[in-house]
């Protein structure tokens, strides 16, 4: 499941509480909830029609509304909607009632991981449902122009089932010398190849008709109606016409010099297959581990701090360098193994090993002699180490775009953790490498705190209602090795070992001093700053430093908002409705983010006394596109108004969405589109 998806859940329910309960477990799983609730079939039909749910949470203690009638009106709206009952007793009895009056699934009110389990599984099979009939319309539109192309194609190609003729293109009739359908269809395509090439052939389509693991091409005399021969290679496809499946056989005459051909598939720096020629190779071993074939692993390769290298060592000596380190990686592959430049100083090595561990000791034989190695470039000479993260092939993984990305993942996590490492994505081993790889994000976690390797940003809020003032947001990130790193790496692991709450006061008193440096220049700033759910509890001691460092700080036009999800709130209201409180007394102020997410989000503010609201993000997404959003949000800011709340609206996209949330009434706006985040720059 994708981790960035948004779900759409109608809640049949007896109460909003109930219906609240289970979208916090979902968004503290980290899954994005857009939920709308029923008790009555008006209520279903405005919902279906408004909200457009991919799931339907129904609660059979709902005795207002029988499953058959919520079932009808699902089939009644002609929408794929995945239907998952919410229970609080599973009885085998119950269960088969549930699944024979329409559920697809039944998960456990009172086991909230069996839940999560059910809604992601239906979510992903709805998902997939939905990419399966997008690929069958794209294939009907494929095979209608592929039929249109047919005859235009220079290449003979013919469609052959069970060993007979039944559509050929001009091409294909030219080159054997027929002169009209009439006469090929029905005729074995046994006929058109060289007596010494039949068997093979034959074999060849015997294992293709019984789904076997084999080659889809063979090089072959083909014999012309005549009785003369050319040399050919014939490629095979599996296919279908009008209905029946079938091979599509594409005979290509060898005409040009095989040297040249293999000339053209190589990078002309590096000797090595050039990327058109490596993603083709990736493609075959993909479909060879579709075919079941083991062993095989992709891995990408560069060299650490290439830019500061080159940088020193001028651009005139960057490819003989690159050519030098893509020399020693041919060195260490088999006959059997492949690699290619897949960008810039990107070396992809398709490896076949027996074992996990073969994969290992290559690689460290790899580093070693990279490492070993000095490399002269005229009157220079420099070492390198190099980094390398990879993905094994299997079944479950055999996608092009998934392999890629895993290894590309891989890698970028080898290099942030200083490079001269070694990343590999291997399922089976997913626990023990989480493990390795938290210890080493939790030791530079107590680096960054005690070293003051952490980074702020600040990215500004604009005002749509002339407030005047600079408003901005502060943004954490963290010195990693080599680049900075996003807070959605390392703040789970800082959670989990209880150091939250110490980088928040890190962030605060940074972001006191910088609103300390902005004193002089005489202009009103306010920040918001995120705080995270461990600083609301007694024993982080918060509060009271925080009255110590702001009268130390004696700010005259600076203000400080604390904000936090709504999510994570409502399922802390007792401690967050204390800080808050003791908060306000101490002047400050408070924002509610992701807002307007839960089923009534307003009845928090009875409870929490915000002065701003941050507008869920899903809202936003392409917002021209969905009259329904501008709607949602012209109602919040209408509602927020009246309560004497501010609004603001993040990761706004473009300049049409600025006009509509002005129109709809919001009051700041905020995104890359307006303006990139900044530096903070912090002068103590």
């Amino acid at each position: 499941m994708k981790t960035d998806a948004v779900i759409k859940i109608l809640f049949i329910e007896n109460s909003v509480e109930d219906a609240e309960q289970i979208i916090t477990l979902l968004r503290n799983a980290g899954i994005a909830v857009r939920p709308a609730r029923a008790t009555t079939n008006e209520q279903i039909h405005a919902a279906l029609e408004e909200l457009g749910p991919d799931l339907v949470l129904f609660n059979p203690g709902v005795h207002s509304l029988p499953l058959r009638s919520v079932t009808q009106q699902i089939d009644a709206s002609a929408r794929d909607i995945a239907l998952i009952a919410c229970v609080a007793k599973m009885d085998d009895q119950g269960i088969a009632d549930l699944f024979q009056n329409g559920v697809q699934g039944v998960g456990s009110r009172n086991q909230p991981k069996h839940l999560i389990t059910v809604i992601k599984r239906e979510f992903d099979a709805l998902n997939t449902r939905r990419q399966v009939r997008r690929l069958e319309s794209a294939l009907r539109e494929s095979e209608r122009r592929c039929d249109a192309l047919l005859d235009s194609s220079n290449d003979p190609i013919a469609y052959v089932h069970e060993g007979m003729h039944v559509r050929a293109n001009r091409s294909y009739l030219d080159t054997f010398g027929y002169a009209d359908d009439e006469e090929l269809l029905g005729l074995p395509v046994l006929d058109l190849i060289g007596p010494a090439d039949a068997n093979a052939f034959k074999n060849l389509l015997r294992a293709l008709s019984r789904g076997e693991k084999t080659e889809y091409q063979l090089e072959l005399n083909a014999r012309r109606a005549d009785g003369s021969t050319f040399l050919a290679t014939a490629e095979f496809a599996h296919a279908t016409f009008e209905g029946e499946t079938c091979l599509q056989i594409v005979f290509r005459r060898q005409h040009g010099d095989p040297s040249l051909v293999a000339q053209l598939q190589r990078d002309a720096i590096t000797g090595l297959y050039n990327r058109t020629r490596t993603l083709e190779c990736i493609d075959n071993a993909v479909a060879a581990a579709n075919e079941g074939r083991k062993g095989q692993s992709l891995l990408l390769i560069e060299p650490d701090n290439w830019t500061q290298i080159v940088n020193g060592i001028g651009l005139s000596k960057a490819d003989e360098l690159l050519a030098a380190f893509a020399q020693r990686v041919s060195m260490q592959l088999d006959q059997k193994d492949i690699a290619g430049l897949l960008a810039d100083h990107t070396i992809g090595v398709i490896l076949h090993t027996e074992s996990d561990e073969a994969i290992r000791e290559w690689i460290d034989t790899l580093q070693q002699v990279i490492s070993r190695e000095i490399f002269d470039l005229g009157t220079q000479s420099i070492t390198l180490t190099t980094s390398i993260g990879g993905s094994l092939l299997g079944e479950k993984n055999a996608n092009t775009d998934m392999l890629l990305n895993q290894a590309s993942q891989a890698l970028r996590s080898a290099q942030s953790q200083g490079g001269n490492r070694i990343e590999l994505h291997d399922p089976a081993a997913r626990e023990k490498a989480d493990a390795e790889r938290e210890g080493n994000w939790l030791g530079l976690l107590r680096q960054a705190l005690t070293q003051n390797e952490f980074v702020l940003y600040h990215q500004q809020s604009i005002s749509l209602q002339d407030v005047e003032g600079d408003y901005s947001e502060i943004l954490l990130r963290m010195n990693g090795p080599q680049s900075e790193v996003l807070p959605g790496f390392f703040l789970p692991i800082a959670e989990k070992h209880g150091l939250n709450a110490e980088i928040d006061r890190w962030v605060l008193n940074q972001t006191i001093n910088a609103l300390k440096s902005r004193e002089k220049l005489d202009f009103p700033t306010t920040f918001f700053v995120k705080l995270t759910p461990d600083s609301l509890q007694p024993q982080a001691n918060l509060l009271p430093w925080l009255d110590r460092t702001l009268k130390q700080a004696n700010l005259k036009n600076g203000r400080l908002v604390l904000e936090m999800t709504e999510s994570k709130v409502v399922t802390l209201l007792r401690p967050a409705q204390t800080f808050i409180t003791g908060w306000k007394q101490l002047g400050g102020f408070f924002a509610l983010e992701q807002f307007g997410s839960g089923l009534n989000s307003f009845q928090l503010l009875n409870h929490i006394d915000a002065d701003y609201l941050k507008i869920d993000r899903s809202f936003m997404a392409n917002l021209p596109q969905h009259p329904e959003n501008q709607k949602k949000i012209t109602e919040i800011c209408l509602q927020a108004h009246e309560l004497k709340r501010l609004t603001v609206a993040e990761w706004v996209e473009d300049a049409a969405s600025t006009s509509m949330l002005f129109a709809c009434g919001v009051d700041f706006v905020q995104g890359n589109f307006l303006q990139e985040p900044q530096r903070l720059v912090v002068n103590v």
